[in-house]
């Protein structure tokens, strides 16, 4: 259900899971963290899924059963912001719940026009996970990260990209050419030039 295409310094790394929307289970976030460690040294990496959905969060059963506040979303957002290469959310198609972490700990976000964002935790009763409303906060300020937060407003890709949330609309053919074309000038340069770029954007 995850995929992973490595070609030299690059990684596109897919949610395969059509039929369920994109749900992610424990083994499925086990592996997308393994893969973001791994992924370390490498220039480029890519997160996208398939079908019309990135990924509607957890199962709401796997979420009630425990998922909801596993540490393992924290490992995976932690393990994408710590890669030294740039970091793209190739979105496919809406984003929600807790798969919004991984998509906050990216460098950048690009998205085809059809992508929404919805984080249900207000009416779900959880907590969302401690990193993504700093992030959310980062990208789009206090008040809209509220309307998300705790009004449930679901977003447009034409509000996100307005908002900040969002950096690229592209067409549904381009979205993955599109991603390398922006990893370029990272595969000319090493993985600790690019590293001591990104620190220098944000240095916590």
């Amino acid at each position: 259900m995850i995929r992973c295409d490595r070609d030299g310094d690059s990684l596109v790394v897919t949610i395969d899971r059509p039929d369920k929307a994109g749900a992610l289970t424990h083994d499925m976030l086990r592996e997308l963290a393994d893969i973001a460690q791994d992924a370390r040294d490498a220039k480029l990496l890519v997160l996208t899924g398939t079908g019309k959905v990135f990924s509607a969060g957890a199962d709401l059963d796997a979420a009630r059963a425990g998922l909801a506040v596993d540490p393992v979303w924290e490992r995976l957002s932690g393990a994408i912001v710590a890669c030294q290469g740039l970091t793209i959310a190739a979105l496919n198609g809406t984003a929600a719940g807790g798969a919004l972490g991984m998509v906050l700990a990216c460098d950048l976000r690009i998205a085809v026009a059809q992508t929404r964002f919805f984080y249900p935790v207000m009416k779900l009763g959880f907590l969302p996970q401690p990193s993504d409303p700093p992030r959310l906060v980062q990208l789009i300020g206090p008040a809209r990260a509220k309307m998300i937060l705790m009004a449930g407003q679901k977003i447009d890709a034409q509000t996100a990209l307005a908002w900040g949330l969002l950096d690229q609309i592209v067409p549904d053919d381009t979205l993955l050419e599109t991603a390398r074309e922006l990893g370029q000038d990272v595969f000319a340069a090493t993985p600790v030039h690019a590293a001591a770029i990104k620190r220098m954007i944000c240095p916590s």
